[in-house]
């Protein structure tokens, strides 16, 4: 994944490409950002499922900040958000639609048996570990919540 990025990012340089070349630096710096906290307990980089993680995160952290710009009339503020969006959703594996999500909640809670609420960690827990970067996982939480009730 940090080779596909920094390709990425020489890519970009040359083509100029200002939006897209500060939205990578955003993602290499939250990367080193990771590693460097992980050295404190015993790895020195993070994986490539940790990767998807972060970037998942940058996705959400600015879906809901052009959310916050759009209500305060900063158009420019949320359509920047939404490029980088774009980016990210580069390195992301295909996102599933509502439908799969669906199946996928169906799956996990027979697999681990889950019968009622108190489940609704290990549920959550199962999915992320399965599908890390490939659902909306706080749509994700409304289906199980609607299983499991």
């Amino acid at each position: 994944m940090r080779d596909k990025i920094n390709d990425a990012l020489k890519d970009a340089v040359k083509a100029k490409d200002k939006t897209r070349v500060g939205t990578l630096r955003l993602i290499n710096a939250a990367i080193k950002d990771r590693d460097i906290a992980g050295r404190t307990g015993g790895s020195d980089t993070v994986s490539d499922a940790e990767i998807l993680e972060i970037l998942s995160k940058m996705v959400k952290q600015r879906k809901e900040a052009a959310v916050t710009y759009k209500e305060a009339g900063r158009d420019e503020l949320a359509t920047q958000e939404l490029q980088e969006i774009e980016v990210i959703k580069d390195f992301l594996p295909q996102q599933m639609d509502e439908e799969a999500v669906t199946q996928a909640v169906k799956e996990i809670v027979a697999e681990i048996e889950a019968t009622s609420l108190k489940d609704m960690g290990r549920t959550m827990a199962a999915l992320k570990e399965k599908y890390a970067g490939q659902m909306d996982f706080g749509a994700a939480n409304k289906i199980v919540k609607e299983l499991l009730q």
